[in-house]
């Protein structure tokens, strides 16, 4: 579901290039979970937005669910983002001017994949029932962290590109909605790429490997 070959990415500065990822090579096949530990400023992030088509690497060839994204256009990275991957960031991103229910059906409706029975499903499982006539502005970080979750899982995507989603939540909570993404894993065959600091939760994913300087160890 996802690879890189030899991915390379440098950002530039005034004292010259500042290489980030120096020759990745990562295969995450569908059905999988992966966890993607390191420091801070190991490149972590940048990897996750290369994968997600949200930037383009220097060097190397990145693979999207049999999509090659060399030489991809915009529009093309666009629909590949909005039928096949899922992102949960850190930023929230959710649609202000939308109530709870309407932003967790959000992305499923522009996909083509709006299923009110599985939504309602992901509405009960995040504890979000009693939330859905609310605003963004009207709930706490942990709950917009949660339908920023469902809204990501409510179209079933084939990539799932994580990047500290429980971060905001407490540990239980964590834990409850990591279970709700590996389940959704099992059920569909999707991937789960998930970058974490917690040792704890990067060992309740299939695989765990490691960002250093760059590199993968």
């Amino acid at each position: 579901m996802l690879t890189l070959r030899n991915v390379s990415k440098a950002y530039p500065s005034a004292q010259g290039p500042v290489h980030v990822l120096r020759g990745i090579d990562l295969d995450l096949p569908a059905g999988q979970t992966l966890a993607l530990t390191g420091e801070s400023g190991s490149g972590k992030s940048t990897l996750l937005h290369l994968a997600a088509a949200l930037d383009a690497a220097d060097g190397g060839e990145i693979v999207v669910a049999g999509q090659s994204l060399v030489g991809m256009g915009d529009s093309a990275r666009a629909q590949l983002r909005r039928e096949r991957i899922g992102l949960v960031f850190q930023q929230f991103n959710l649609v202000p001017s939308l109530k709870v229910r309407e932003n967790l059906a959000f992305q499923a409706r522009i996909a083509g994949r709006h299923d009110p029975a599985w939504v309602e499903s992901l509405t009960q499982k995040l504890g979000l029932s009693t939330l859905v006539d609310r605003y963004p502005e009207q709930l706490s970080g942990g709950q917009q962290q949660r339908v920023a979750i469902g809204r990501t899982l409510a179209c079933r995507p084939d990539l799932i590109l994580a990047d500290e989603p429980t971060g905001n939540l407490d540990e239980e909570t964590s834990d409850a909605v990591l279970k709700l993404c590996l389940d959704l894993v099992e059920q569909t065959g999707s991937a789960f790429l998930m970058v974490t600091h917690s040792p704890r939760l990067a060992g309740l994913l299939g695989r765990r490997i490691h960002l250093s300087a760059g590199r993968l160890a």
